[in-house]
């Protein structure tokens, strides 16, 4: 399918702003130059009640916020995880994103301000991002949620984070976890593959900004083979969370889902996978370029969550 019309004009209009490579600039700069801009993310939609907090996480103190569609008690709960090559991005960017989630699923979700790399390379964001989910586990009456249905989700970098999460609760046994929703995720640092190839330029994030995000996130060769940094990298799948993996045509990530969504049902794990043709990686975080794609991406992942959650009708 061709590119859709709303997501080629958006990439028209960021060619014109002619902003440097990250290499180029300082990273102080390049953060500011990628805050969250509301006419591409979108108006976040009223919601019951938004949370802030400050936990103790492995590494320092992390900032969470706690979104509750309504007051009513023992509802799920995902732990989301923001995008960004694990370098830049904060809450407020996916704040649209995770407000209509949590309308759309009725579910609980928490955010989390994960430390970013270079200056916290691989383990740090990935501990920071499963301290929180052990702070959900062990706070689920506090929550006022029921325990036996909490799930991580998290787009791009955030899809990393959060199969990468799923793996470390199967392998200690700290949970077992109802859902994973990955967008668009990150699984592996293959360059070669054919997305990586074919959609490497000319539709926003490209091959080579992909790869940079990955040196500065996996600094040597061990955290590049670790299933912790990159899931695709892990020698067994089993026995993992139900998961919900969603593609983006014109992604050089695409076959980084393609490929993780077969290798876990290959391991036998339930999976929900849909690919949006026209689309291009970011699309479920920008409301303000095609409201009408992300309000489908979203209603999708909170129906495809809730089918995994036995809450069909909600």
């Amino acid at each position: 399918m061709p590119l859709s019309k709303e997501f080629a004009e958006h990439l028209a209009l960021r060619e014109k702003m002619a902003m440097p490579f990250p290499w180029e600039m300082s990273m102080s700069e390049y953060r500011f130059r990628t805050l969250p801009n509301p006419d591409f993310i979108g108006k976040p939609e009223p919601i019951f009640s938004v949370e802030q907090k400050i936990i103790s996480g492995p590494n320092g103190y992390l900032p969470i916020r706690i979104y509750r569609p309504n007051d009513e008690p023992n509802l799920p709960i995902m732990l989301y995880l923001h995008g960004g090559g694990w370098v830049i991005g904060n809450m407020d960017g996916f704040e649209p994103t995770v407000r209509s989630l949590s309308n759309k699923g009725k579910f609980v979700v928490v955010q989390v301000q994960y430390q970013k790399a270079p200056e916290h390379p691989f383990p740090t964001p990935f501990n920071d991002c499963y301290a929180v989910l052990e702070w959900i586990v062990r706070n689920a009456e506090l929550l006022k949620i029921d325990a036996t249905k909490i799930g991580v989700g998290g787009d791009s970098a955030g899809g990393n984070l959060a199969a990468a999460v799923a793996i470390k609760a199967r392998d200690t046994g700290l949970v077992k976890l109802a859902f994973q929703m990955l967008v668009y995720p990150c699984t592996g640092h293959d360059g070669s593959l054919p997305s990586a190839i074919n959609n490497g330029e000319g539709f926003g994030l490209t091959s080579k900004v992909m790869r940079w995000f990955e040196s500065q996130y996996a600094q040597n060769d061990a955290a590049l083979n670790n299933p912790y940094a990159f899931p695709a990298t892990s020698k067994n799948l089993s026995n993992l969370a139900p998961a919900l993996v969603v593609t983006a045509e014109y992604d050089p990530l695409a076959d980084d889902g393609r490929l993780y969504a077969a290798a876990l049902e290959r391991a036998g794990v339930k999976v929900i996978f849909k690919e949006y043709l026209g689309a291009i990686h970011g699309f479920n975080a920008l409301a303000g370029v095609s409201p009408k794609v992300a309000t489908e991406v979203q209603q999708f992942l909170a129906d495809g969550i809730n089918t995994y959650l036995n809450r069909t009708n909600q």
